[in-house]
């Protein structure tokens, strides 16, 4: 079963002179477990296509579907919930909350749901142990490396088991040997959860690990 769709979707932004296209009639699909690399230079519309697979920024046309869900039919408060439920995100930077531990950051997704519970708390000790982390659970970001914060967001944005995984240069503040090491790490995980996953990277090493691996060029999605 295709689980997500992407269907000529278009994205302009307006400029005094006229709208500024990023995005020239992307088409793709995902089925359940596969992952997708997109490539290309900067400014060329990969993060701002990743942003509308998550929805957090809504196509000028063209459709969206994961599973049976369009997310840009939804009411607010509705796609807020798709997004909590079926999406997790994995930035360049980790975005981890300072005052907080590795566990506690990992448990943040689930605070819309009330006090974590004993399962909760279980399962977010599970995964940071899955990620290396099983001994630093009380550590603040100031007390973790960068390769370990960046398992603390993954360990996060899986907290919920997300259908969609999305990932932006997740190894780009990364020495190539930490990059390897989370690149390996984020596709292991993926498949054990079956989620989909897509990356966007310049990193033709982190591109090379997933199944499918394509570029963008004046906003249109080829293969690389």
């Amino acid at each position: 079963m295709t689980m997500l769709t992407v269907d000529n979707v278009t994205k302009e932004y307006p400029t005094p002179a006229e709208p500024l296209s990023v995005l020239r009639g992307v088409s793709l699909s995902l089925d359940r477990g596969e992952s997708l690399a997109i490539v290309g230079p900067s400014g060329s519309g990969k993060s701002t296509l990743l942003a509308i697979l998550g929805a957090l920024d809504r196509p000028t046309s063209g459709q969206v579907q994961l599973g049976t869900v369009d997310p840009f039919a939804l009411n607010d408060m509705n796609l807020a919930e798709f997004r909590r439920d079926r999406v997790g995100f994995v930035f360049q930077d980790h975005h981890l909350l300072p005052q907080l531990s590795a566990l506690e950051n990992v448990l943040v997704p689930l605070l819309a749901d009330g006090k974590p519970t004993s399962a909760d708390i279980e399962r977010a000790e599970m995964l940071l142990g899955r990620v290396g982390l099983a001994e630093r659970l009380t550590h603040r970001p100031a007390e973790l490396s960068g390769g370990e914060r960046q398992r603390a967001a993954i360990a996060r944005a899986l907290v919920r088991s997300p259908v969609l995984l999305l990932a932006d240069e997740p190894t780009g503040n990364l020495d190539s040997a930490t990059a390897d090491s989370i690149g390996r790490l984020l596709v292991e995980l993926q498949v054990e959860h079956q989620s989909l996953l897509v990356v966007v990277t310049h990193s033709e090493a982190l591109a090379e690990t997933m199944q499918q691996q394509k570029r963008i060029e004046d906003g249109k999605l080829l293969e690389n």
